[in-house]
């Protein structure tokens, strides 16, 4: 019956819900002159693991837009090429990128129809998107495994999202801040709520979407450049804590 169908749908949409939940961590921040993505990296200790075909964390969709995913990798993989086939056929109608909202709406739409029709399951995965396009400039956006989507200043999905998102809500400055200060938000935030002893190049990986004249940068960090940035906020972390210090020693 129609009742049955749907209380089906609804728990196999809690259960995919709760496969993100435990799946690692990404948070995305937005920026005045760019968008953030940082994602965590997980089986990093495993020798055995050939890095050379490890699994994306972040994928690019087209010239203007990309995402980072948690959730079951399978599922991920197909919803990020039907990203890309939906992102290359608007191109190649129009010759031009496609609308970063139309872009998530199209495959949300997708996701959607999978709730609620027999025989299929729920993708078990929740996307992070980031990009540009010229009406609304840069832009971030969430979708969860039901097909809603929204847009956001900063979000988190994976492991500890909760408490990642009260850092953000804390943190995130309301009239908005500058790439480089997205990019020390987004390591601290890891820092703070990634269940590891110390934060490494080999732990995290971040990317951002910046713009350079008429044209859309997406870049993944380096190891190195990852190191550096770490290293910067834990010397900001530390400048920090020793002016507390001395501020309650002075009383």
């Amino acid at each position: 019956c129609k009742c049955s169908n749907i209380t089906k749908a609804v728990v196999s949409t809690q259960s995919t819900g709760e496969a993100v939940g435990h799946a690692a961590t990404c948070l995305g921040i937005l920026a005045n002159d760019g968008v953030v993505l940082a994602v965590e990296r997980r089986n990093t200790t495993n020798s055995l693991l050939d890095e050379s075909f490890g699994a994306e964390k972040i994928y690019r969709l087209g010239g203007d837009a990309a995402c980072s995913v948690a959730g079951i990798t399978s599922d991920a993989n197909v919803l990020t090429s039907q990203l890309r086939l939906i992102a290359q056929r608007y191109e190649f109608t129009y010759q031009e990128s496609i609308p970063v909202e139309q872009l998530v709406r199209s495959v949300c739409d997708v996701k959607q129809r999978y709730t609620q029709t027999g025989g299929l399951r729920p993708f078990g995965v929740s996307l992070l998107y980031m990009g540009w396009d010229s009406r609304y400039g840069f832009q971030l956006y969430q979708s969860d495994p039901s097909g809603n989507y929204g847009g956001w200043k900063a979000a988190c999905i994976g492991h500890n999202h909760a408490a990642a998102v009260s850092l953000l809500k804390q943190e995130f400055k309301e009239e908005g801040c500058n790439l480089k200060d997205a990019l020390l938000l987004a390591v601290k935030v890891l820092s703070k709520t990634l269940d590891i002893n110390k934060l490494s190049a080999d732990k995290i990986q971040i990317a951002t979407l910046t713009r350079e004249g008429d044209r859309t940068l997406i870049k993944v960090l380096s190891d190195g450049d990852t190191t550096k940035l770490i290293g910067e906020y834990e010397a900001e972390a530390k400048k920090v804590e020793d002016e507390k210090k001395a501020g309650s020693s002075s009383k």
